[in-house]
């Protein structure tokens, strides 16, 4: 009979000592709390695995076990191969010499009788030094960002495997769990740490791995609020905290407690927020600029949209439109249950769930002007023929 997903991952983890695992870029709760989860319990199987994020990460989520153990900015360091041919002439030493101005290095080769010629060396790179790579949480391998694009090679040469709830998930690992019918990446791994678990007759779900899972879980319910709330998130949830998540620690730190710098970062955003009455949404836009002036990161402008834009009874639903680079990043949270973020986002290449979606378009004339184009599309497309 043919594996399950989840049998055939825990078997690929299994015969893996080396792991490297990565989330989105920007990664919300889900992402990172799958992450360290994750990260926790391969460690207890006795792992070699590596944890890696592509940007900062907002403070709201330091409270979280392993947080300071997360790799940042990461560029794998691949071997360099010299093969010489030892089929003429057999090595009798071999030394190397770096130059005084420090821009070569000399490696020296001696013979044990003949010589050696300039086509008996070859050259290549070292394979992956992964046995395995977990993507966590992210429908496409290109919102990975500076970690894929920057070690596109070691993603080609191993092995992939794909774990997401996400309904726009393009299936580009060699396994693939995605399940469509989970609120969280977080709700999926609860399975998935049983199964390995039950292997080796342990129970891997200890408080720490709790409290991360139950991040996940809360923050992609908004807190068991959002339409997207199943009985079986309400199980899981129970379930976490029966091993002693840390539940009200978590939501201290998501909820109740916010840096000075993104208490400033959400004054401006809010500043800035209008109604589109042919649209009946709200929307507002982050620049560079205001994380220059707040002293804020990039990841502390997502909680505006889920704790504050979206309280509003006046509108269908929000739009976030940020300044990324070349880009203009769109975040879209439903108020109104008729409304399908995802269906929305999809018009401009994104995607998502009918509660919360995104989506990128490049900047084309000015910031400004490319806001200005989205919103007037999205308003075109915000009727009731179109939307509901």
């Amino acid at each position: 009979m043919e594996q399950t997903p989840k049998q055939q991952i825990a078997e690929l983890i299994k015969n893996s000592h080396k792991i490297f695992l990565v989330t989105h870029q920007g990664p919300d709760g889900d992402a990172l709390g799958s992450l360290l989860a994750s990260y926790l319990v391969l460690k207890k199987l006795g792992k070699d695995v590596h944890a890696v994020t592509d940007n900062d990460l907002s403070p709201v989520f330091s409270f979280l076990p392993s947080f300071s153990e997360l790799q940042k900015n990461f560029k794998i360091s691949r071997d360099f191969v010299i093969s010489i041919s030892t089929a003429l002439a057999k090595v009798e030493k071999l030394g190397y010499k770096a130059r005084e101005d420090e821009t070569a290095l000399d490696i020296f080769i001696t013979p044990k009788n003949g010589s050696f010629r300039a086509e008996d060396v070859s050259f290549t790179a070292g394979g992956s030094p992964y046995d395995l790579i977990i993507v966590l949480d992210s429908p496409e391998i290109e919102r990975l960002g500076a970690v894929f694009e920057d070690n596109a090679p070691l993603f080609y040469e191993t092995p992939i495997v794909n774990i997401d709830h996400h309904p726009a998930n393009d299936h580009f690992g060699k396994i693939n769990w995605v399940d469509l019918t989970a609120t969280s990446t977080a709700e999926i791994l609860v399975a998935l740490f049983e199964s390995l678990g039950g292997s080796v007759n342990q129970n891997l779900i200890d408080e720490d791995i709790a409290t991360c899972l139950l991040t996940g879980i809360i923050t992609d319910t908004g807190s068991f609020q959002n339409q997207n709330t199943t009985p079986k998130s309400l199980t899981v949830a129970a379930q976490m905290v029966a091993a002693g998540a840390r539940q009200q620690e978590i939501i201290l730190h998501i909820f109740k407690m916010k840096p000075l710098s993104t208490l400033r970062l959400w004054g401006k955003i809010l500043e800035r927020v209008r109604y589109e009455n042919a649209g009946n949404f709200i929307w507002s836009v982050a620049y560079q600029k205001d994380l220059a002036d707040t002293g804020a990161t990039a990841a502390e402008i997502n909680g505006v949209l889920d704790e504050v834009m979206k309280a509003t009874s006046q509108a269908d639903f929000a739009l976030l439109l940020t300044e990324r680079g070349t880009q203009v990043h769109g975040s879209l949270r439903a108020i109104a249950k008729t409304f399908d973020m995802g269906k929305l986002a999809s018009n401009f290449g994104g995607g998502g769930h009918p509660s919360a979606a995104a989506f990128d378009v490049p900047i084309s004339a000015s910031f400004q002007e490319t806001t200005a184009e989205v919103v007037a599309k999205i308003t075109a497309l915000a009727r009731p023929t179109n939307m509901r």
